[in-house]
């Protein structure tokens, strides 16, 4: 091994809590285990202790921790290239443009390549700018979340009062884009007691009154997340999605769906196939690069691109290695990965809903492939959210040897997100783990 690996391998909790005092973090949870080494859905500390993770480390890792084939294919290519400059051209970047294009529906067949969730939003922003006149201003929904960088970070809830405190982006708001907000059809819980169907029209409603009156010139886009995922794991209605789809043509602007949690994780490999409903952009992150950094926005072959003068352009725009773990997954996904997706987010979400004969603070159940959400309340009729529950939940999964995420606004959504790769047995394990999270905290 080399030495220097070695030594930064061989690092003891001294020199651990030394180095630390040196680090800066702007989002995350600390506290949690120091991770050294992981194989599968399995993670393991420097104490040894092994975890299964549910949270696909920010739900990059679909194949897993360093999974045997992307390994390979990075040994192989990496005797060859890494960094491209984006201004040269690649066989990497032809083949996974081609294959993207491929699989995107419709008329989706044009890809530019970025370097992560937040940049890949911006640049769907840019060429909804190009191609709608006259428009300024940009639409997203209650509760979403669409990145921190200074362009995304008004469309992300953090920058409002829906935590009950002005967090994250309200500190930034003088440099932030500011963007316009419809409700979000969160059926589950709305402001107004009605059922279902009454909220999702009432929704639609809200956002053509806002079409109408309450933009200057027309929408510049409409950014949804079709699953607001750290919104709380919200699945939007394909009824409001359709209608949003209907509206954006009406009124001639541009439908941007951010699909940076939702690619393949949902059992499909975009949340356009799922709902059934197309976009005029698509927008990828997170685990597009089989856990290498890599993010790309895919629009209609109606729009306006980029041109080569500067619209758009980043340094590590070109990474080839990413772009080659990114085709090699996709491989992996089409061989049986997508399937097993499908299969055992329905088996955990099966799983999961038993669990709520015994937990009636289980409030409901968000599940579409292994994109999975459990809102945790003090009654079914109050709805009281139970937020430092379900952080002593999270918190107690450590214990019992599994990671768990947070999300929604008032941290009383438990994420559970594990690597598409996940077996019964696995899943089981999961389920049992979960269970004595609860007991420990809600028992």
């Amino acid at each position: 091994m080399d030495p220097l690996l070695q030594h930064i391998y061989d690092l003891d909790e001294a020199a651990m809590e030394r180095a630390a005092r040196h680090v800066m973090l702007g989002g995350g949870t600390r506290g949690g285990p120091v991770l050294v080494r992981g194989k599968g859905v399995r993670v393991w500390d420097t104490a040894g202790r092994d975890y299964i993770d549910c949270t696909s480390q920010s739900w990059a890792l679909y194949l897993g921790y360093a999974n045997d084939d992307i390994n390979q294919v990075i040994r192989e290519h990496i005797e060859s290239l890494t960094h491209v400059h984006q201004g040269f051209d690649t066989k990497p970047r032809f083949y996974l443009a081609e294959k993207l294009a491929s699989l995107a529906p419709g008329s989706l067949n044009r890809v530019s390549f970025t370097v992560g969730g937040g940049p890949a939003i911006e640049a769907a922003m840019k060429v909804c700018l190009k191609n709608v006149n006259p428009a300024r201003d940009f639409v997203c929904l209650y509760d979403s979340y669409h990145g921190t960088t200074l362009g995304t970070m008004g469309a992300s809830w953090i920058s409002t009062h829906a935590a009950g405190s002005y967090v994250g982006g309200s500190r930034f708001l003088e440099l932030t884009r500011p963007f316009i907000r419809i409700p979000n059809p969160y059926t589950y819980r709305n402001p107004y007691g009605v059922d279902a169907e009454t909220y999702i029209d009432m929704c639609l409603t809200m956002a053509r009154e806002t079409f109408e009156r309450g933009i200057a010139g027309r929408p510049a886009g409409v950014i949804v997340d079709p699953i607001q995922a750290s919104g709380g794991q919200i699945i939007l209605p394909a009824r409001y999605l359709r209608g949003l789809r209907e509206l954006c043509d009406e009124y001639q602007t541009l439908l941007v769906f951010d699909e940076i949690q939702t690619y393949a994780r949902i059992g499909e490999w975009f949340a356009a196939d799922y709902f059934g409903v197309e976009p005029d952009i698509i927008v990828l992150g997170k685990a597009l690069g089989a856990g290498l950094p890599l993010a790309a926005i895919i629009i209609s072959d109606r729009l306006q691109g980029f041109s080569p003068d500067t619209e758009e352009l980043h340094t590590f725009a070109n990474p080839s290695l990413s772009m080659v773990t990114a085709a090699k997954q996709i491989a992996l996904l089409e061989a049986g990965v997508l399937d097993n997706c499908r299969q055992m987010g329905q088996y955990l979400g099966e799983g999961i809903r038993s669990l709520g004969l015994e937990f009636p603070e289980i409030g409901d159940i968000r599940q579409a492939g292994l994109h999975i959400g459990i809102e945790f309340v003090a009654d079914p009729e109050s709805k009281r959210p139970l937020e430092n529950e379900t952080v002593a939940i999270r918190d107690a999964g450590f214990n019992h040897g599994i990671i768990f995420g947070l999300g929604g606004v008032r941290k009383n959504v438990l994420k559970v997100k594990p690597p598409l790769i996940i077996t019964r047995s696995e899943a089981d394990e999961v389920l049992d783990k979960l269970q004595a999270s609860m007991r420990d905290v809600l028992r």
